[in-house]
């Protein structure tokens, strides 16, 4: 998850910082004012903090990220030298010559300034600035975090809501149903599959999709009886490609992650030209599944964004896969691609 916070959160912070310095230099420490504000003490100071500043925002935005974002705590710790070194050389730079050159004074001795005596010295003034870093890292991950879950549980409580209010009574319908199915099982055998089929389809919506994880073979099971009633709409006349590759037993998957991308197949593509096939292919191996969609787009539609549907959906797999999931679309001319992959849970 990357940060998503306003620079100047960090300015803010530092400035407060700051202050509170030369608030415990008077009040704790007793300096006179006229040494708290001498332009000498003030000079060295902003070098030190600038120096803080700089490898605060390089650990947080860099290393923080890098490591600690994808929980690799022992690759960061490894980081903390390179940005204790880092600090050293931007102190150096502008307490011993930057200011020296304006100011005339070192604020080390010639001996202290020798470079490994510097070095280890500033260890321990830079480990400061690493240590608030990975901590407002970690603070504000968790707050961006704790917001997406709550944001996810208010989701998930308005579709079971909308979800109840859309059930109503679903033993009736597949009452209904089934009633419809046992009259024209010997009339009409190919009506009465088609009704088997609807059935199921609602069955699943009322009793699967309000779940976290379902079946993989549930999933695609549902997918099929969606593309098999559509052939209906279409008498037949559809033109499209639908292939499942690879083999699948007990996985599992995110409810309802696949049939968003081929509601939209069949929302705006030209699916009745046998030149201009739609694509639909899903991909199982090696623990991932791989869901590629291409169609081409009615005559003056344009719709590369996918609309409320693709960011909740985008939020849902940001939640449950975190950093382990692609998801991509492309739009070029007339033609629209969609290509997800995601891990399967055994």
């Amino acid at each position: 998850m990357k940060s998503k916070i306003p620079f100047y959160y960090h300015v803010l912070l530092f400035l407060g910082l700051f202050i509170l310095l030369y608030l415990w230099d008077i009040g704790v420490n007793n300096r006179g004012l006229d040494s708290v504000f001498s332009s000498l003490y003030f000079a060295f100071n902003i070098g030190f903090f600038l120096s803080i500043f700089v490898v605060y925002i390089l650990n947080f935005y860099t290393f923080c990220n890098w490591f600690l974002n994808k929980k690799k705590a022992f690759l960061y710790l490894l980081s903390i030298p390179v940005s204790l070194v880092i600090f050293a050389g931007v102190r150096y730079f502008l307490q011993e010559v930057v200011i020296f050159e304006i100011t005339g004074i070192h604020n080390y001795g010639e001996k202290a300034r020798e470079i490994t005596y510097y070095i280890r010295d500033n260890f321990f003034f830079g480990l400061p600035s690493v240590i608030l870093s990975a901590v407002s890292y970690l603070f504000w991950q968790f707050q961006n975090t704790y917001k997406q879950n709550q944001q996810l549980v208010l989701e998930n409580k308005k579709a079971q809501l909308q979800m109840l209010k859309s059930q109503v009574s679903p033993h009736f319908l597949f009452n209904t149903l089934n009633s419809f199915y046992s009259q024209l099982i010997l009339k009409d055998d190919k009506m009465a599959s088609d009704i088997l089929v609807l059935s199921d389809l609602l069955r699943y919506v009322i009793t699967e999709t309000e779940k976290e994880e379902v079946l993989l073979s549930k999933e695609i099971q549902f997918l099929q009886n969606y593309i098999h009633l559509q052939q209906k709409r279409f008498e037949d006349q559809l033109y499209l490609d639908f292939e499942i590759e690879g083999n699948f037993s007990t996985e599992k998957i995110l409810s309802s992650a696949l049939i968003h991308f081929i509601e939209n197949v069949f929302k705006h593509a030209k699916l009745n030209n046998p030149d201009e096939k739609a694509i639909i292919l899903i991909k199982i191996k090696e623990g991932f599944l791989e869901l590629l969609t291409f169609n081409y787009n009615v005559g003056g539609e344009n719709y590369s964004s996918t609309g409320i549907g693709f960011e909740n959906l985008t939020k849902r797999l940001e939640f449950t896969y975190i950093d382990q999931f692609i998801l991509e679309k492309t739009a070029e001319n007339n033609t629209f691609k969609t290509y997800l992959k995601i891990p399967l849970k055994k």
